[in-house]
């Protein structure tokens, strides 16, 4: 399973690292220790807190979420696969992406809930991009 160290779960989820660093000492995302002694936030909590913070906002005044040439770094938080087709979520700080591809696609990409991604977007297309 992906794990994500408080800066990149900050960069996720659109916050500075000492606020996420708040988070976690708050309780409201849990965190454990590598052999290193890094504190590290497993993927799939990440995705769930992220959904759930898009859902109930922060809190805190937060600057938007921006993107540079349609590239929204974010966390997978869902995957719906059918037979043909699937269905990928990725939360981009407050922004929630869904993409329609295929699910050969998903599986070459290796995607997982909780796994880094970006996602971007031109036109009416959400491409996704695994980190």
């Amino acid at each position: 399973m992906h794990s994500y160290t408080i800066g990149q779960a900050a960069r996720l989820l659109g916050v500075s690292p000492d606020t996420a660093r708040r988070w976690a000492d708050a309780g409201r995302v849990a965190t454990h220790r590598d052999e290193s002694g890094r504190r590290l936030i497993d993927g799939r909590d990440l995705a769930a807190f992220s959904v759930e913070l898009a859902r109930t906002g922060s809190g805190e005044e937060e600057a938007p979420y921006t993107s540079a040439r349609n590239a929204f770094p974010g966390i997978v938080t869902a995957i719906k696969l059918g037979d043909v087709a699937a269905q990928v979520e990725i939360q981009a700080g407050p922004h929630r992406l869904v993409s329609l591809l295929t699910r050969e696609a998903v599986e070459e990409l290796g995607l997982e809930v909780g796994m880094e991604a970006t996602a971007r977007v031109k036109s009416t297309n959400v491409h996704i991009d695994r980190l």
